[in-house]
C-alpha cells in the first residue's frame, strides 16, 4: 500500500484517545486534537496528490484520457470547497 496512506491511518489512529478525551471535557487533549487533525488534512492532501500523479500518468491511453477529464472536473469542486473551509 501507498506510504502517503499509511501515515494518514496512523495519524487518526494516534488521534483516537485524544478524541475521547476531549469529549469528556480535556481541554488539553482537545488542543491536541485540532493540532493532529492538521496534520491528517496535510497527509489526506498527500493521498489526494499521490492518486492524482497515479491517475494522470495512467491518462496517456485513448479511454483513460477522456476518464480522467471527467474527474478532474469533479476534483475541481473539491478543491474549490477546500478552499471555502481555510
Amino acid at each position: 500500500m501507498m506510504p502517503e496512506y499509511e501515515t494518514l491511518k496512523r495519524l487518526v489512529t494516534e488521534a483516537e484517545e485524544d478524541v475521547s478525551k476531549a469529549i469528556g471535557g480535556n481541554k488539553a487533549a482537545g488542543t491536541r486534537v485540532r493540532k493532529k487533525m492538521q496534520e491528517i488534512k496535510s497527509a489526506a492532501q498527500n493521498v489526494r496528490t499521490k492518486i492524482l500523479e497515479g491517475r494522470d500518468g495512467d491518462a496517456g491511453g485513448g479511454a483513460g484520457g477522456g476518464g480522467a477529464g471527467g474527474a478532474g472536473g469533479a476534483g475541481g469542486g473539491d478543491e474549490s470547497g477546500g478552499g471555502e473551509d481555510q
